[in-house]
């Protein structure tokens, strides 16, 4: 058994996200808080890695831009999923639940902390609208560089900020010989609910 099911999700989710950055951290890789974040508009599912940001009032917490292609899909649809995938540690963790936006404080402290240039970049990007030639996103960039040069603080896009899956199943999966995984499943009906405990065949 690679895993306490007894113990609160979360706590688990820690324990595998630390031991996987301190693997990624030895053999040289970087973004072990990689996760890939699915959508669904018109039925159609739409997938794409974000990078974790931690863990916020019980959900699993992301930044973008709200009226770029994830963040307009999830206002429409806030029924999402998540994968983390560490190869390295034969572990996976899939996380299906809803997201919500964080509050403005809470995306504004996170902004405060992006390196100057990602701050900047912000503002540059129309997120994932159409570009038609990298000179132009380059263009609007020093636009801003220009805008903001005095400034020692800059301040966050209105329409960028974060958003929090809260979950409503967790699975924890191990690699095993012969494809014998072991799959721990904690489900739940809503935030307020008790979590069920279970093992799903491989």
């Amino acid at each position: 058994m690679k895993l306490n099911i007894q113990l609160d999700p979360f706590q688990n989710f820690l324990v595998s996200l630390e031991r996987a950055e301190l693997k990624s951290q030895s053999i040289g890789l970087e973004n072990h808080n990689a996760m890939t974040l699915s959508t669904v508009k018109d039925n159609k599912p739409s997938s794409r890695n974000v990078l974790f940001r931690g863990l916020v009032r019980g959900g699993f917490s992301f930044h973008t831009h709200y009226r770029g292609r994830k963040g307009s899909q999830i206002l429409e649809n806030n029924n999402v999923s998540a994968h983390f995938y560490w190869p390295y540690l034969d572990h996976q963790i899939s996380i299906i639940g809803q997201a919500h936006k964080l509050t403005t404080q809470e995306s504004d402290l996170y902004f405060s902390k992006r390196h100057r240039l990602s701050q900047i970049g912000a503002w540059a990007s129309e997120q994932s609208q159409i570009l038609n030639s990298r000179e132009e996103f380059m263009n609007r960039l020093q636009f801003f560089e220009n805008k903001f040069k005095d400034d020692q603080i800059i301040p966050r896009p209105p329409e960028w900020g974060g958003f929090h899956i809260i979950p409503t199943e967790i699975e924890f999966w191990f690699d095993s010989p012969a494809r014998l995984h072991e799959r721990y499943v904690y489900s739940r009906e809503n935030e307020q609910s008790e979590w069920n405990r279970f093992m799903r065949y491989p």
